[in-house]
């Protein structure tokens, strides 16, 4: 994840940086879901049966915490239709992991609104564009205004923090504007933007991806309202996830906007280091596979078979070793960028979708060849 408004307010208020002090698993609890969305990298439904069973989940957070994880999202599917989510996230709880929910919103109601705040850190509903986009986008009619009734209810409460995920496609690109519109009117105090990643129906799908053009367009109009936002006092957060490029652009814009500031800030983009996948970021999925991240074509390991401790620490594949170097050892444009530092390569899911090799250059890098060798 890439955290353009909190970059900007720390490094020109000279405050220190949001250090992430361990790693980030990613869960998808279970593989049922209400919804059929174009993208989704786990193919959910709602005639998905649970696999994991809560003991198996138990079982394992205080390994994830023993092994360095910090902060625990809960996903799907739907993470809200399994019964035991509340324990499994009081237990996070107690072992100091921070909670966060990924959900749909239409399981949210008054009557479990307040559990829902007492139990998740962080709760992050998706909303892909206007009500008609967001309906065929969500393959279910209404949806919009449930998950919109999902946002505001539980940010009425003035609590827990709530935003909103989008996904930009080709069939959501039109609505980028109309989501910062959205943010704005309801008071939403983050907004997430995620690139399409070639996995699940989102690799069937592969012709909903942008153009690189479109792409650069849609990035540089989610800077500007970063720096806008920032200029304002406005609070409202802007991430960018699945894109690690992006940090060049908002980089490109910061410096001309705030000279003073651009050694701090080069600094702090390398610190940050770009795609982690396999380094500071994890995936379980529904059935106990263990991965780099939610959309890796290869598993490197099993809870249900394996120790997790094993999996991730004491016995690391080669391919996770691999992709533990910084910056990465790859091929294509990536091998002599001078952005390799701060991006990491980008991600190599999409590389080995498309190439076929998982040390390839990521196809959606949208930075020219003459930007990746300094020519401009």
């Amino acid at each position: 994840m890439f955290r353009l408004s909190n970059l900007l307010k720390t490094v020109t208020a000279g405050k220190p940086a949001r250090v992430l002090d361990g790693s980030i698993a990613i869960w998808n609890f279970t593989n049922r879901c209400n919804l059929s969305c174009l993208h989704c990298y786990s193919k959910a439904d709602l005639d998905a049966v649970d696999t994991l069973t809560t003991d198996n989940i138990m079982d394992t957070l205080p390994k994830l915490k023993a092994n360095g994880v910090k902060f625990l999202i809960f996903s799907g599917g739907e993470p809200l239709t399994r019964k035991d989510i509340y324990d499994i996230a009081a237990r996070c709880k107690e072992l100091g992991i921070v909670t966060y929910l990924s959900t749909n919103g239409l399981y949210v109601k008054k009557s479990n609104a307040e559990q829902i705040l007492d139990t998740f850190d962080y709760i992050g509903i998706s909303i892909d564009g206007s009500e008609k986009v967001h309906d065929a986008f969500r393959g279910l009619e209404g949806s919009f205004v449930e998950s919109m009734k999902a946002v505001d209810l539980l940010n009425s409460y003035g609590r827990t923090k709530v935003g909103i995920r989008f996904t930009i496609t080709k069939d959501t690109y039109d609505d980028l504007a109309f989501i910062f519109d959205l943010a704005e009117k309801h008071n939403i105090p983050k907004v997430y933007i995620s690139h399409l990643v070639y996995s699940g129906r989102g690799l069937e799908n592969l012709e909903m991806d942008l153009s690189k053009e479109q792409r650069i367009t849609a990035v540089n109009y989610i800077v500007d309202k970063a720096f806008e936002y920032h200029e304002a006092d406005r609070d409202i957060e802007i991430v960018t996830g699945n894109m690690e490029m992006d940090a060049i652009l908002f980089y490109d814009r910061f410096i001309v906007k705030y000279p003073e500031h651009a050694e701090e800030m080069k600094s702090r983009l390398i610190a940050w280091g770009g795609n982690s996948a396999g380094r500071k970021l994890l995936n379980i999925d529904s059935e106990g596979f263990v991965k780099p991240d939610p959309f890796f074509p290869v598993k490197i390991g099993n809870i249900l078979n394996q120790d997790f401790s094993d999996i991730w620490t004491n016995e690391p594949t080669e391919l996770l070793q691999k992709l533990r170097v910084h910056p990465r050892e790859l091929n294509g444009k990536c091998e002599t960028c001078q952005y390799l530092n701060i991006c990491n390569g980008g991600s190599r899911s999409r590389a080995y979708a498309i190439h076929g090799d998982m040390w390839a250059e990521d196809p959606s890098c949208y930075l020219s060849e003459e930007k990746v060798r300094g020519n401009n």
